[in-house]
């Protein structure tokens, strides 16, 4: 993959006419109006998709922690992040977050601040001054109040990252970079369309995302049609065998078998909050269970490895197509 484009989001700015954010800026956020009399002197985020893209946008010296990690950061980042205190490999408290004195608290999940928030409700940090943001992506076309990881409402689009990625931008007073960010995400989208329209792939083909699984016993957490994964394969031609809405539905392995998907694209991750978390334990599952290794993609070898962090609705979903295009370069469909 290639993701040197974002590397110096600065540098590209230069070439942009001067752009400014008008003070006081209000936003409307997931359903909550944000207010900011001028750029936030420091932040925590929870939830990496938000710290990388305060990293791209070059304000890796205002983050004051980072929390919710399900990958290593983006080779590029690794410098600067290493500086940066991790809150937490998963989920932060509401204390330690705070304690950081934060003037926004940037967030990739609803489910960690919201409503019912995991880690506080916007209320809460609110009442000690503290503005949140939460990432577009993960409200703007998706129901969040059904629990867990949410239902979508409409098919997830790319210009739901790029409006998060310009409104940080705004928020931060570096626009220039926010839009140079974007130009070469959009980029890396197009050649990654194109590359595989020149395929010339077969119509009808069908795949299933596996995220990850309670237990590797138990039905697994499956990609819904709305979500990243499904926005990944609507654009490559590829059509999902799981049906639902909801963001991550577990589907038993007797459904996906006979739905017998032509490409399985499995999650790989540091996190092992769950033993299918590894992706090790995944392929030993799919070679060595008596229904799932009978699908023709385990045995034709079809089995793509992807950044777990790319199938949610991020910056890197655009990398995760760009994966799945270079994959499908090398399998034969006969």
């Amino acid at each position: 993959m290639r993701h040197c484009l974002i590397a110096s989001p600065l540098l590209a700015a230069l070439a942009l006419p001067a752009m400014a954010t008008d003070y006081p800026l209000e936003l409307q956020n997931c359903g909550r109006s944000v207010r900011f009399d001028a750029a936030p002197g420091s932040a925590v985020t929870i939830g990496q998709s938000a710290t990388e893209i305060l990293y791209a946008l070059g304000l890796a010296p205002k983050v004051m922690g980072t929390s919710v990690w399900f990958s290593p950061v983006l080779p590029q980042f690794a410098e600067a992040d290493a500086k940066i205190e991790r809150l937490a490999e998963n989920d932060p408290s509401f204390e330690s977050v705070v304690a950081k004195k934060p003037e926004l608290v940037a967030v990739q999940y609803e489910w960690h601040v919201g409503p019912a928030g995991m880690v506080g409700t916007r209320e809460m940090f609110a009442d000690l001054g503290i503005p949140t943001y939460i990432l577009p992506a993960d409200c703007d076309t998706k129901d969040n109040s059904t629990g867990g990881d949410g239902t979508r409402t409409g098919a997830f689009e790319t210009g739901a990252v790029y409006k998060g990625i310009r409104e940080l931008a705004q928020i931060f007073d570096v626009e220039a970079a926010g839009e140079a960010l974007v130009a070469d995400l959009e980029a890396t989208e197009a050649a990654a369309v194109a590359r595989a329209v020149a395929l010339g792939l077969p119509e009808g083909l069908t795949a299933v995302f596996w995220f990850s699984s309670s237990d590797l016993e138990t039905d697994p957490f499956v990609a819904g049609r709305l979500g990243a994964p499904g926005y990944m394969m609507s654009k490559l031609g590829i059509g999902n065998v799981v049906a639902s809405d909801e963001e991550w539905p577990a589907v038993g392995w007797e459904t996906i078998a006979r739905a017998d998907p032509d490409v399985i694209v499995i999650a790989r991750m540091d996190r092992r909050r769950f033993p299918a978390d590894d992706v090790e334990k995944k392929l030993d599952f799919l070679q060595s269970d008596p229904v799932a290794s009978q699908m023709t993609a385990v045995r034709e070898g079809r089995i793509v490895e992807m950044d777990a962090h790319a199938m949610s609705a991020t910056m890197r979903t655009i990398y995760g197509l760009e994966t799945l295009s270079d994959a499908l370069a090398g399998m034969s469909f006969e």
